[in-house]
């Protein structure tokens, strides 16, 4: 064991470990990358991570850097949740529900809470937090939290910074940042201290003040974007109060490491419908989405009928996939959550009217009979989890956002990709917040099929961009989309969120690597030799 991973066993309540098995496990994620940490550490309270981040803190200002990589169940796409240095691995204690106020609907808990077991539990009050990823079986809270996440709901309730209520980070230095809206007077009272925190809210309230017009002219926009620091834009309001936590929310701990965090909660209707339909006409079932959207749906979704063919070959059947009286090229499905049931039945009315006369087929299913047609979702898992040997289906360009009214030329864009590369690559899509999915299947032991890997994220994001898109939707860019989501940002919106990082992270040691364009050659030398979904095998893998 080195010196400073025994300094850190004496000083912490946690554990140390430099177990090579141990390190060589927490090298990847869900992503496509592989980085060995030079040791684990397990926090058991908030004060481990403070003396984790103050150690290192004093080692780099003596010019030894060494990286701190905050680390739930490892599930990030981009690269985030591994790096070199330190991995803080947060469910193994840091794993806590404090407590639930009824009255404000607030929950107070630590970062890893496995994300759907804070949702098990507030369903037993008849809440819950709306916003949760696909990925909430097998994820932590903080992880979703930290990536801004957005889930199969958020097309109705938002991504997670709108459920976030304040949150507690260990600041670089190891200092301890509570977030919440201060007003002016108050936000003046914290530049006048002379710690950390106060340097923090003194450069940035500056940096803002100097940049208002960039911000004002690039930053702000109605469209859902998580690429870099954009939520600098929603730190200062016009009456001069401040709020850092949009700005850590979606961060992905390179400005901090959160250690608690407060999140709103709602009332949450147990009774749901659902309907599956059946379109032999693509083009039919992408016209009809506005009309569906009108209905204002829970869940909005589109499948391309490829999805349900190629789980056919592996044994999945589905009654209205058998059941369709024509040709199966697309399906659509829709959900109501509202808490009348004739609500959501004079809804189920208006969709069969809007569908009367054109070539559909459709299921309804109310209640827990629901299920039944949510479960469809799972059928993109077939394509996520190819059954040839060897064959791999990594998280490359999933999570763009693309209008819907340009969905029709994307999606024909997408289909020339897949056959200039020799690829399949069937749509997934949120309807409801403009989320498209597609994964390209792989053979990553090959140096060809390696060689595409950066091919197709640069031709896939130009193709985002060409329809009004950009690839950063559903939650960060980390490591992986990090280069290409930045080859159409301004160099002075980059300067400007280089600028942000330094102030909250001085010596670099928070997370390097993520959040900022990479060197293709970097890049190439981190790939996996291969790739699978074993460590999450427990678990469907769904979007």
């Amino acid at each position: 064991m080195s010196k400073v991973a025994a300094y850190l066993q004496e000083h912490i309540l946690g554990e140390v470990s430099t177990n090579p098995a141990v390190l060589k496990s927490l090298s990847t994620d869900a992503s496509v990358l592989e980085i060995t940490p030079e040791m684990v550490v397990y926090p058991r309270v908030t004060n481990d991570i403070r003396k984790v981040a103050r150690f290192v803190y004093q080692l780099a200002e003596k010019g030894h850097v060494m990286a701190i990589t905050a680390r739930g169940s490892g599930t990030d796409q981009t690269g985030a949740a591994i790096g070199k240095g330190i991995s803080l691995v947060m469910p193994a204690h840091m794993n806590r529900i404090f407590e639930f106020d009824t009255k404000q609907k607030l929950v107070r808990l630590q970062p890893g809470v496995n994300a759907k077991a804070v949702n098990d539990a507030l369903l037993l009050h008849g809440m819950s937090i709306p916003a949760l990823p696909a990925s909430a079986a097998y994820s932590t809270i903080g992880g979703a939290v930290m990536n801004n996440a957005s889930g199969p709901l958020s097309g109705r309730y938002g991504d997670m910074s709108q459920w976030v209520h304040q949150l507690e980070v260990v600041l670089s230095n190891g200092d301890i940042l509570q977030t919440e809206r201060i007003s002016k007077r108050d936000l003046n009272k914290k530049k006048g201290v002379q710690t950390f925190e106060g340097e923090i809210y003194r450069e940035l309230d500056n940096l803002i003040e100097d940049n208002a017009q960039l911000i004002a002219d690039r930053l702000v926009s109605p469209i859902r974007d998580n690429v870099g620091y954009s939520a600098i834009a929603n730190v200062k309001h016009k009456d001069g109060s401040f709020d850092l936590t949009p700005l850590l929310v979606g961060s992905q701990g390179t400005l901090g490491i959160m250690s608690e965090m407060i999140m709103k909660t709602q009332f949450t209707s147990s009774q749901q419908t659902a309907a599956f339909i059946t379109f032999a006409d693509k083009e039919v079932a992408r016209d009809i989405l506005d009309k569906l959207k009108d209905l204002t749906p829970s869940v909005l979704e589109y499948f391309d009928g490829v999805l349900f063919e190629e789980a056919e070959k592996q044994g999945k059947k589905y009654s209205f996939y058998n059941a369709a009286s024509s040709a199966f090229d697309a399906g659509v499905l829709i959900g109501f959550d509202d808490f009348s049931e004739r609500t959501r039945q004079n809804k189920v009315k208006k969709m069969t009217k809007i569908l009367s006369g054109i070539d559909a087929q459709v299921t309804v299913e109310d209640g827990q009979d629901s299920d039944q047609l949510f479960a469809a979702r799972e059928v993109t898992a077939y394509m996520l989890t190819p059954a040839g040997k060897e064959l791999s289906a990594p998280p490359l360009v999933d999570g763009a956002y693309v209008p819907n009214e340009r969905f029709e030329e994307f999606q024909a864009a997408v289909a020339g990709l897949g056959e200039k590369h020799r690829l399949l690559l069937p749509i997934h899509a949120r309807v409801l917040d403009c989320t498209v999915y597609t994964r390209p299947i792989l053979q990553l032991n090959k140096v060809g099929d390696k060689q595409k890997i950066f091919k197709i994220l640069d031709e896939y994001t130009s193709i985002v961009e060409r329809y009004g898109g950009h690839l950063i939707g559903e939650a960060g860019e980390g490591r992986v989309k990090a280069r290409f989501a930045y080859n159409d940002i301004d160099d002075a919106v980059l300067e400007l969120f280089a600028n942000i990082k330094a102030i909250f992270d001085p010596h670099n040691i928070l997370n390097p690597g993520v959040k900022e364009s990479t060197e293709l050659r970097q890049l190439v030398s981190e790939l996996r030799s291969n790739y699978d979904t074993a460590t999450f095998s427990d678990h469907t893998l769904y979007s």
